[in-house]
């Protein structure tokens, strides 16, 4: 089924229910002669998820939809002979792939598409080769072969099994549980039949792993991790004979450094992988590229100065390696000779995801800046062009200024949002955001933390990129290390103080707005100044001590920052919870129940601090908590979203600008 993309109507920011249902653009994928296809998400009737189907994009015409499905489709990539391959746990016309698991999919030139390949636990597509072979990765409950794997998960269906049965750790990951199941690496032939290539994996050696295919279809280079004493891993690089299994070291982690992200050469012959440093307390993680010759022992280090690597792929033809990353409040595609190790830029000008080069040089990539979605392009030599694609945004209300100061000889920057009509006259409340992380940029669009909306809303926004901010080399990383809450308020409080001598901001009018490490900010801020007339902390660390124990991550924040006996003066100066009974500030607390980075007993305790410590009459307390029990580390639910929004600029309304109390059930 195909469909042309219709006209983008005009969109007002005031209606956050649009704007959540505004299409997202989320990846993009090169095929032979020139064609691209894209994952385009929408929310559903209900806004009960975002739904991803595959779209056609080319720069002659319109967006041209590909599939249909209640489950939707993710992941394209285009096989040698044209076709598209995908995922998708929509149902199975002959009823062979399992009910309700993601199987790989294959969509011809001409017809409709059909299953290619199926397993009990599920199949991830990870690479693709010149003759078709697909690298793949599913998993398998303990003690099973995969051929084992089906009878065995009914059985425990059956039983209602849900226990786990954990050996050490790591034993969560953002939003799940590891479970005792294992991820395995597996071949998937032109024909569908799978290859365990991994049969002896246990739960944690590919629990996250990424992993790279050769051209030919031989060799797999993929992490590999084991743990080590006192609750660390380590992640190494293993090469794998497909079609023995034959499993060799290839790079071996130590105690200073590991290595991950491997991706091959077209020709096999280089690798190009992120030596990544171990954290310290005085040192946070430093990725460095490298290209690795498999053939003979060369290594080029790579220097690619302030920008911080988010994503590493090779031409075509394999004679350059392409970087993408951020960059001074925005982002640039950097192109590396892999024999010098020389850098030169390709693209600049805002944040590009989702690298995919094509067979005649260019490269398909996602652009996005603050003002900007992500959108589809088409990258070559003579610049930047942009792929007729749905879920443009139009007219914004109000405009984008980027804005820097200097604090201890260091320029802060950071992004002015200023809605329309602000003036001496009628200046405009002001926000300052402060970012997650801490390691992150203020550079690109958020669909979940869009500035617009409040703008549309008549607020001012402040998005400063204070330290440990990416995109300004090692230095940027390491400055307030290790997450000193102090530094990084001392940035973000001279870039406000700058922007508030403007007339059409109002000073006497401000809040403070963190999610993850924002929120840890927030909750700080609130036990250390009275300057804002409001503070909304998501997903924020409350009390450091409980969180680096129970904190997804617990391994690298105890490595960090150590037992809060060993230093106590960093923890009572750090931790928010320190602080709990100077908070004056009316807070909104918003949280997740499934976050497992940040584990909602981190709000649970700070709820009650908050409302414990108050001494007067509870119907005038003016602290609130929205539990999100169904949403993790972030809100990914369109309707929860439409909730959280519509909160959040009440919650703002009453104590920013003295307007109506929340009533005691939302309306939205």
């Amino acid at each position: 089924m195909t469909a042309d993309a219709p006209a983008s109507p005009s969109l007002d920011l005031r209606d956050v229910e649009a704007f959540l249902r505004v299409p997202r653009v989320s990846a993009i994928a090169a095929g032979p002669g020139g064609r691209a296809a894209a994952v385009v998400q929408e929310a559903d009737e209900h806004l009960s998820r975002l739904v991803p189907a595959l779209w056609e994009l080319t720069a002659e015409g319109p967006a041209r939809r590909l599939t249909v499905s209640e489950k939707g489709e993710s992941s394209p990539c285009f096989a040698p002979d044209g076709s598209l391959l995908f995922t998708s746990s929509r149902p199975d016309p002959t009823g062979e792939a399992p009910e309700g698991t993601t199987a790989i999919w294959r969509l011809p030139l001409a017809g409709e598409a059909q299953v290619l390949a199926h397993a009990p636990g599920g199949l991830e597509l990870l690479d693709v080769a010149g003759d078709g072979t697909i690298l793949a990765a599913t998993s398998v409950l303990p003690g099973v072969s995969l051929e084992e794997d089906a009878e065995a998960r009914a059985a425990r269906k059956d039983a209602k099994r849900t226990t786990i049965w954990h050996t050490g750790m790591p034993i969560r990951q953002w939003d799940h549980e590891r479970g005792d199941s294992s991820r395995h690496l597996l071949i998937v032939t032109a024909q569908g039949e799978l290859r365990d290539l991994t049969p002896d994996a246990g739960t944690l050696p590919l629990h996250t792993s990424s992993a790279a295919l050769s051209r030919d279809g031989r060799t797999v280079v993929t992490e590999w991790t084991e743990r080590i004493a006192r609750g660390e891993t380590r992640t190494g690089l293993v090469r794998i004979d497909a079609a023995t299994r034959e499993r060799t070291p290839l790079l071996e982690a130590t105690d200073e450094h590991g290595y991950d992200s491997p991706v091959l050469s077209p020709d096999g012959r280089l690798l190009a992988v992120t030596r990544s440093t171990v954290s310290t307390p005085t040192d946070t993680s430093y990725g460095r590229l490298e290209i690795h010759d498999l053939e003979g022992d060369g290594v080029v280090a790579v220097d690619l100065g302030d920008l911080t690597a988010g994503q590493v792929v090779w031409q075509a033809d394999g004679g350059t390696l392409l970087v993408s990353g951020d960059l001074h409040s925005s982002g640039a595609v950097l192109a590396v000779d892999p024999s010098t190790g020389a850098v030169s830029t390709l693209a600049d000008g805002g944040v590009f995801s989702s690298l995919s080069p094509a067979e005649d040089g260019s490269v398909l990539a996602l652009r996005s800046d603050v003002a900007t979605p992500a959108r589809p392009v088409r990258i070559t030599a003579e610049g930047v062009a942009e792929l007729p694609a749905p879920g443009a945004v139009g007219p914004l209300p109000g405009t984008l200024e980027k804005v820097t100061t200097t604090v201890g000889g260091v320029e802060v920057p950071g992004w002015l949002c200023t809605p329309v009509g602000a003036s001496a006259e009628d200046p405009a409340p002001t926000l300052l955001w402060v970012h997650g992380g801490p390691h992150s940029s203020y550079n690109a669009w958020s669909w979940r933390w869009c500035p617009w909306l409040f703008t549309a809303r008549g607020y001012a926004v402040l998005m400063p990129d204070p330290a440990m901010s990416t995109g300004y080399g090692d230095a940027g990383l390491n400055r307030g290390w290790p997450r000193r809450p102090d530094v990084v308020l001392a940035d973000c409080e001279a870039l406000l103080d700058l922007v508030l001598e403007r007339p059409e901001l109002d000073g006497t009018r401000t809040a403070m707005l963190g999610a993850s490490f924002g929120g840890f900010m927030a909750n700080w801020i609130a036990g250390h100044t009275d300057r804002f007339d409001a503070i909304v902390s998501h997903a924020g660390l409350w009390a450091l001590p409980q969180q680096h124990r129970t904190t997804d991550a617990a391994a690298s924040k105890m490595r960090v920052h150590g037992h809060e006996d060993a230093d106590p003066e960093w923890y009572r100066a750090c931790s928010p919870h320190a602080a709990a009974a100077a908070i004056t500030t009316p807070m909104l607390v918003t949280h997740g129940s499934r976050d497992f980075r940040v584990p909602i007993s981190e709000a649970l305790r700070l709820w009650w601090d908050l409302v414990s410590h108050w001494d007067g009459a509870p119907e005038d307390m003016p602290h609130r908590f929205l539990q999100l029990t169904s949403e993790n580390h972030w809100v990914l639910t369109p309707s929860n979203a439409l909730t959280w929004n519509e909160t959040v600029l009440a919650f703002l309304d009453q104590h920013v600008r003295g307007g109506e109390p929340i009533p005691e059930a939302l309306p939205w």
